[in-house]
């Protein structure tokens, strides 16, 4: 025979109550069933509010009781079809709410609600929802669990008596019918015979001493979701159902908040020996998950994640605490004879503290309970008087197979460090079964993000993106982006979520990811926003595995990187300003990078897509010692001195940068050097040496003057500069040289300067828009390493842009 629990949700509509019918007629073709039903869905929770209004004296306790007695009829009315069954279940079920309504009665008129009164009214929703399915499904048989689920009173709280309820179970199903119905979460006291119950959640517990005494062949939870999954979905979107768990692990996430199955359910079927199927009434021919003795086959180390929102941790310390014993079993004994629950321990070694983890509804009392007994002690100044910290979360892994995996804990820890998430407490027993931690609830979500991620219990890894600028370079990564998505996704498992996109004027945010296709309208028609309200929206949302990409050249958003490191969010930056900045800024950034566990990467500030800063890094990082840097970093000037000729002046060149799109709307921003003066001293630290934009040196070509005033005024005078300029083109022409404007870094020291070079030098031959850098090292001293290629336009440096987040997504 087979147990089938059906939950508040599965009898707590028309169309879950109709596929409970056919679920439980077709398996009572195969063998007898017991069928347990929980009250409709969301009925528990009115029957003790309504008893709530009735108690304050305040009449809307009578609406509340309408509307109860309103929702049974609609149903009954809808799913009973023959008028005689129809009729005689009205009269079952209107019995039933007279009873209730006397009872409410003279709670509204005394005022008073006993423990006993308002067991008997919550009573009633499993007495009315097991009549109404006892009716719906023909040929079963309707018995009253109060008749054989017994309890006793010990310790403030009504518990199983086993032995007696076991004998009883059997005596009552002795000639199983095809189909039993039974309401669950009901009981009664052995003693005095008065209503009791097993507590929220105790139809589970019903169904499982049902199958446990009549030795079912399997118990069958079924309810709205298909099984326990890896993780909350409605937090972990990519969380998936586990097709099988021991019974070791299902009670681990079940006793820290998977609220698939009441954990009391467990152990009675387990020591039987009975499988659990936890199952979909929403999706029945879904397999479900199977809990049972012994997983086979089994390679995951890590099954599930499941977290406990609303905890209370509480320190009892104290040095007198150290080497004496019996202090541990003082704190529990006095919080158990309290009915306080502690559901994680932690203890230092040398004893001088002990953190317990209660929830948030215990902890005042466990704070007076604790310091009423250690009261003694305290006034002596031998401990301490309790120390509760609130507003954190408890987290647990949990898996069998841990302890046959090195390093869980170590990958654990790890993965929370490098996502900013502190550690306030820890637990793992010698089984090695279950680690569970203690932190910030604020961090809640994050945290159980990045542990689904890491572990691979996602189906991708997941990189969380905020684009910041959508000119032409984020316009172009966001466009790449797009048309990698897919070939990400199948052939590196790595899904890039754009979660915010910002403007100048506007920003947009989604946690599932903003709509590549359609974002340029969204921003229309978003928020307007600013640098302060961009940093605080990106902030509050906390999300893991979050990468901040600035593709502006705004200095407002540069001051921003600071606040996103703190929070362990790396930053990506093709605007040049933080990374040209003073040096104290500079290194204060890389510094919290590297502290933080993050990255910090700016790999386009030279030389748009062109491996020049990670180059440098690779040859510090492997030993060698850059001496000497010499390059072509403007991609505008290189145009400009390639293009100018006897038949295009300097003038002419200048105009053609910029309708080309190789210069700033203003040229004189390329003009004066100060891009590549920024690009300079970005290379220099990076190789290691300590400089200021101002160190640098210069030698310009244009003079002062021309920088003053308006853009008009210095495209009017722009031509007075050619015939100096042709002069000084045609005597280089005639030595065979080129002008090629120069950075240049030797030990130290810096300057910039327009250059005459001849056709043997590497930079005679640079084309077009083309960047060239030479590498002096210890290790390249006699033949300089020479990197070479594009080093402008919007495409490159995209790629380059995205070339930096791929690599923290490969971390």
């Amino acid at each position: 025979m087979k147990v089938l629990k059906f939950g508040g949700t599965s009898v707590g509509s028309v169309k879950s109550i109709l596929s409970l019918k056919r679920i439980a007629e077709s398996e009572a073709r195969r063998q007898p069933i017991v069928v347990v039903v929980s009250a409709l869905g969301g009925i528990t929770d009115q029957l003790l509010s309504t008893s709530q209004l009735a108690v304050a004296g305040n009449e809307s306790w009578k609406t509340s009781y309408e509307e109860m007695v309103d929702r049974h009829h609609k149903l009954i009315d809808t799913i009973i079809n023959d008028p005689h069954d129809r009729e005689h279940l009205f009269n079952k079920v209107d019995a039933l709410f007279e009873q209730l309504h006397s009872i409410y009665f003279g709670v509204f008129l005394i005022h008073d609600l006993s423990k006993k009164t308002q067991d008997a009214i919550v009573s009633y929703g499993e007495r009315l929802s097991s009549n109404i399915v006892s009716v719906l499904i023909r040929g079963s048989k309707w018995f009253d669990s109060r008749e054989f689920i017994k309890t006793e009173y010990a310790n403030g709280k009504n518990t199983l008596d086993s032995e007696l309820t076991n004998k009883l179970v059997k005596d009552a199903f002795s000639d199983l019918p095809r189909v039993s119905l039974v309401p669950g979460f009901i009981s009664s006291d052995r003693d005095t015979g008065e209503i009791t119950n097993l507590g929220r959640g105790g139809s589970d517990y019903t169904a499982a001493i049902i199958a446990a005494a009549l030795d079912a062949d399997a118990l069958e939870i079924w309810t709205d979701v298909d099984g326990f999954m890896t993780a909350d979905p409605k937090v972990i979107k990519a969380a998936y159902t586990i097709d099988e768990l021991s019974y070791v692990e299902a009670m681990e996430l079940s006793n820290f908040g998977a609220k698939v199955i009441y954990p009391p359910t467990i152990y009675p079927v387990c020591i039987k020996n009975i499988p659990i199927r936890v199952r979909n009434t929403f999706n029945p021919d879904g397999p479900g998950t199977i809990i049972k003795n012994k997983v086979e086959n089994d390679r995951k180390a890590i099954k599930g994640i499941s977290s406990i929102k609303g905890t209370t941790l509480i320190t009892v310390s104290g040095l007198s605490m150290v080497g004496v014993i019996g202090v541990n079993r003082r704190i529990f004994t006095a919080l158990a004879n309290h009915g306080i629950s502690v559901f994680l321990v932690s203890q230092a070694s040398s004893e001088n503290s002990t953190s317990i983890g209660v929830r948030d509804e215990d902890a005042d009392n466990a704070i007076q309970v604790l310091n009423h007994e250690f009261e003694t002690e305290i006034e002596d100044g031998a401990m301490f008087p309790m120390h509760a910290e609130s507003n954190l979360a408890t987290i647990a892994i949990v898996g069998e197979n841990m302890k046959h995996t090195p390093g869980i804990a170590g990958k654990l820890f790890g993965t929370l460090g490098r996502s900013g998430i502190s550690v306030i407490a820890c637990a793992q027993g010698a089984s090695e079964t279950n680690i569970s931690f203690v932190i910030e609830s604020q961090y809640l979500r994050k945290s159980l993000n990045v542990l689904h991620d890491s572990f691979f219990l996602s189906e991708y890894n997941v990189l969380n993106l905020f684009i910041c600028g959508i000119g032409t370079v984020g316009g172009k990564l966001i466009e790449q982006i797009r048309s990698q998505y897919e070939e990400l996704k199948e052939h590196s498992r790595l899904k890039l979520n754009v979660v915010g996109i910002a403007s100048s004027k506007n920003a947009i945010f989604s946690r599932d990811g903003v709509d590549l296709d359609n974002y340029r309208e969204l921003l229309k028609s978003s928020e307007p926003s600013t640098p302060e309200k961009l940093r605080d929206s990106i902030l509050e949302m906390n999300i893991f595995n979050s990468v901040f990409v600035d593709c502006t050249a705004s200095k407002d958003i540069a001051a921003l990187y600071q606040s996103f490191l703190n929070s362990n969010i790396s930053v990506v930056a093709a605007n040049k300003i933080a990374a040209s900045s003073k040096y104290e800024n500079y290194a204060r950034l890389k510094e919290t990078a590297l502290r933080r566990g993050v990255k910090f990467l700016f790999e386009t500030n030279v030389g748009a897509g062109l491996p020049i800063i990670g180059t440098i890094n690779d040859l510090r990082n492997s030993g060698d010692r850059i001496l000497k840097i010499e390059a072509v970093l403007s991609g505008t000037l290189n145009f400009i001195f390639n293009e100018i000729s006897a038949d295009v002046p300097f003038s002419e060149t200048v105009h053609r940068a910029k309708q080309q799109g190789y210069s700033e709307p203003d040229p004189r921003i390329d003009l004066s050097g100060i891009d590549v003066i920024r690009k300079l001293v970005i290379l220099t630290r990076e190789a290691g040496y300590r400089v200021e934009q101002e160190d640098v040196e210069r030698s310009l070509f244009v003079p002062d003057d021309y920088f003053q005033g308006s853009v008009d005024d210095f495209w009017k005078r722009l031509p007075e500069l050619d015939a100096d300029f042709e002069t000084q083109r045609k005597k280089l022409e005639a030595d065979g040289k080129r002008w090629r404007f120069v950075a240049t870094m030797e030990g130290g020291k810096t300057n910039v300067a327009l250059k005459a070079v001849d056709s043997s030098h590497p930079f005679y031959s640079l084309e077009g828009s083309n960047n060239i850098i030479l590498l002096t090292t210890e290790r390249y001293k006699e033949y300089p390493m020479q990197i070479q290629g594009y080093g402008a336009g919007a495409s490159v440096t995209a790629a380059g842009v995205f070339a930096n987040i791929m690599s923290i997504a490969n971390i």
